[in-house]
């Protein structure tokens, strides 16, 4: 499936006084961020929906917890692509065409597995959102910037709720 290219195009005028370029490029980048945060989404409750075992039900409400959340950030990183004058592409197959997680492994079932899996997605979401947040500083965007570190900062605590589950010691 080929990715969409038209993200790097400013569809809309806006007053926003950030120049063309600029705003091309955060929505460009808002973009690869909100397929992230929608796979994630999607694998969340992919886990919420088929974790097995002894925890069951306290993963289950978590990772229902957890997919909450980021729909709330998919929200915020939508928007933020519209207000720069962007088309947010925010489609299920938008999304599968252009994440860059790793696919949920379909054998995952039991409990610390599928903590195990969630937690390596959100680490790796968490890192590409704290390149994006410095991506947009540099490029003189500080409100996208404050709102990727916004994000990383939620993806961070939901990730320590994930790894406190695997720490034995």
């Amino acid at each position: 499936m080929a990715k969409n290219k038209s993200a790097k195009a400013v569809h809309f005028s806006t007053r926003i006084d950030l120049g063309k370029e600029v705003r091309a490029g955060m929505i460009e980048l808002l973009n690869a961020r909100l397929a992230d945060v929608s796979d994630l989404h999607s694998q969340t409750k992919q886990a919420h929906w088929n974790v097995k075992g002894t925890h069951f039900i306290m993963l289950h409400e978590l990772f229902d917890e957890l997919a909450a959340e980021l729909l709330a950030y998919a929200d915020a990183i939508a928007e933020r692509v519209t207000t720069l004058g962007g088309m947010a592409l925010g489609t299920v197959r938008m999304a599968a065409a252009a994440s860059s997680l790793s696919e949920f492994p379909a054998d995952a079932f039991e409990g610390m597995a599928v903590v195990e899996a969630l937690a390596d997605r959100y680490a790796a979401f968490g890192a590409a959102v704290r390149a994006a947040s410095d991506t947009a500083d540099a490029a003189g965007d500080a409100d996208t910037a404050d709102l990727f570190t916004e994000v990383s900062r939620g993806i961070d605590k939901s990730l320590w709720f994930l790894e406190a589950h695997l720490q034995h010691k």
